[in-house]
């Protein structure tokens, strides 16, 4: 009788392999498992204090919910919050990683110089470190910055007039609205005080022939506010394509939504901080794409 060979994880069938145990990688101090041909962090929960971790679940939701919206531009684009209890510290996405995959032990925690403070196998974008790092340097009620090239974005951001009060949505975002101009691929630190000077005291930024950002006192409050800007640039892209005549607001009616949309969405205001729709974004997300609290 023949004897049955020992079955290796190279002969088993793939569906096995793939619920096979993760395994574990040690390079250098940073341990990390192999998922699906992705290097991923060993879970942190417990390992550090739960004001840091709440501050990364909160974020790798905002990454994963990015991705539900289609607002991703593959591996580009960037979404970052300060570590709680810390002025020079933040938290931002390996580069390597889609969006849909994020997760709270995936995100890494570096310095103001961008250098890492955390175990990663992989590293941090130039060009967002560059962006997010001038925005929470300049402005320490940023607490947390969303960058994104969404098509209807970036076709607003490249037309001369940049955002028109064209629609309700525009109007109550536009009070908070400044500009930026395009200088190249945003690698130049020099370029910082730029941004953080043109950002002002505005929330909503519109990189010229680049992309938008926003920033928050809140993942939640940034994330609503880049939805609000989204939503604006797409409804304005979508009418001026249409063909039809286009109805333009009387001045005094843009005067008076403008006022409106301060108060709405300024401090104190029943839509300021996002705290609703976040809520029940993350209640959508918890159904339908769990699992970046990990």
């Amino acid at each position: 009788m023949k004897r049955r060979a020992a079955t290796t994880a190279k002969h088993r069938p793939a569906a096995a392999r793939k619920g096979a145990a993760k395994q574990v990688l040690l390079g250098g101090a940073a341990k990390q498992v192999l998922l699906g041909g992705a290097a991923k962090q060993v879970p942190l929960r417990g390992k550090i204090n739960a004001a840091e971790w709440q501050a990364r679940v909160e974020l790798a939701a905002a990454y994963r919910l990015t991705a539900m919206m289609g607002w991703t531009d593959m591996l580009g684009t960037h979404i970052s919050c300060r570590v709680p209890g810390t002025h020079d510290q933040f938290l931002i996405n390996p580069y390597g990683l889609l969006f849909e995959e994020m997760t709270a032990s995936d995100l890494i925690k570096c310095d103001i110089e961008g250098r890492k403070l955390s175990d990663s196998p992989y590293e941090v974008n130039s060009a967002g470190f560059t962006i997010h790092s001038a925005i929470h340097m300049g402005n320490h009620e940023a607490e947390a910055v969303m960058h994104c090239h969404t098509q209807y974005g970036v076709a607003v951001a490249s037309q001369k007039q940049g955002l028109l009060p064209l629609t309700q949505m525009a109007l109550t975002a536009l009070s908070q609205v400044r500009y930026h101009d395009f200088e190249g691929v945003a690698e130049d630190h020099n370029e910082r005080e730029r941004l953080v000077r043109d950002l002002g005291d505005g929330s909503m930024l519109i990189l010229r022939n680049h992309g938008t950002l926003t920033v928050g006192s809140s993942v939640g409050e940034m994330f609503a506010r880049m939805f609000r800007l989204e939503r604006a640039c797409k409804m304005q892209i979508t009418a001026m394509t249409g063909g039809a005549e286009l109805n333009r607001i009387p001045d005094e009616i843009i005067n008076h939504t403008l006022e409106q949309g301060g108060i709405i969405y300024g401090k104190g205001g029943r839509g300021a901080g996002g705290r609703l729709m976040w809520d029940a974004l993350k209640r959508k997300l918890d159904r339908e794409a769990p699992g970046y609290a990990a």
